[in-house]
């Protein structure tokens, strides 16, 4: 990242999935340059303090405060970093920043901000396993805070349709423990029984554990808010090798027949 000479400036910056060593340089030389970090209490922890530099860690749920806080700051001339975990652009603070952004004060117009990628969890998850991701898929985030349950049912019945391999943001929480036992009843219900299931849980850290099961098998208990799930396609492989299977989908796809 190029820093301003001078003014404040606003970052949005993705610290990738735990391992300090999928941190991009773009964000690490951001974070070097900042005069404020903003973001949920566990990404704050991950910021070393220095002199110079303040943390303004925050409760979860409360995205739209940080992005205003993160704004008025940079039009105060600070040099801003608002973190997330994985990409800042999915399913994370990016979108909480512009949203404020388009409801704010005129004053914030001419801010510069900058998105800076991380490595989101799914894509961290998928080269774990091998390659699930391999062919066209889509993301869902399965917690219902900020869209209704009927929606999400929705989307997994056609994303199945389509026959997309999937992957889920947020599976579980303490607060909603029978969303994903729902979510998987859809998806056996539309998929069948023998799509593999990928449970990736702290990709890259060192409580990393993959686990992977025929939908039919797969239980709600296998997930929670740490885990990546990734459901294949009918074209994904399992590859048993010595060292662990491998997990792929391929290139191609098979013609339709008339």
């Amino acid at each position: 990242m190029s820093v301003p000479a001078q003014g404040g400036w606003l970052a949005v910056a993705g610290l990738g999935p735990g391992d300090q060593a999928l941190v991009t340089p773009e964000v690490s030389d951001a974070l070097a340059a900042a005069t404020d970090v903003i973001g949920y209490f566990p990404y704050v922890a991950r910021i070393a303090p220095r002199e110079g530099l303040v943390l303004h860690p925050s409760d979860n749920r409360v995205e739209l405060d940080r992005a205003k806080l993160a704004l008025d700051l940079a039009a105060q001339g600070r040099n801003v970093v608002v973190v997330s975990s994985g990409d800042p652009g999915v399913f994370a603070m990016a979108a909480a920043v512009f949203e404020a952004l388009e409801a704010g004060t005129p004053a914030w117009q001419d801010i510069d901000i900058r998105v800076l990628p991380g490595i989101t969890a799914m894509l961290a998850a998928s080269a774990r396993a091998g390659a699930p991701l391999g062919h066209d898929f889509c993301a869902i985030n399965l917690s219902d805070n900020l869209k209704p349950w009927s929606l999400i049912a929705k989307r997994l019945r056609l994303a199945a349709e389509a026959d997309f391999a999937m992957a889920f943001y947020n599976p579980r929480s303490k607060s909603r423990p029978q969303g994903f036992a729902r979510a998987l009843a859809v998806l056996q219900e539309a998929c069948g029984d023998d799509r593999p299931v990928l449970f990736a849980r702290a990709v890259s850290t060192a409580d990393e554990v993959l686990r992977i099961v025929p939908l039919d098998k797969a239980q709600p208990d296998m997930a929670d808010m740490r885990t990546m799930v990734i459901v294949g396609s009918s074209q994904t492989r399992i590859i048993e090798r010595p060292a662990g299977p491998v997990l792929y989908t391929p290139r191609s796809a098979p013609k339709a027949v008339a």
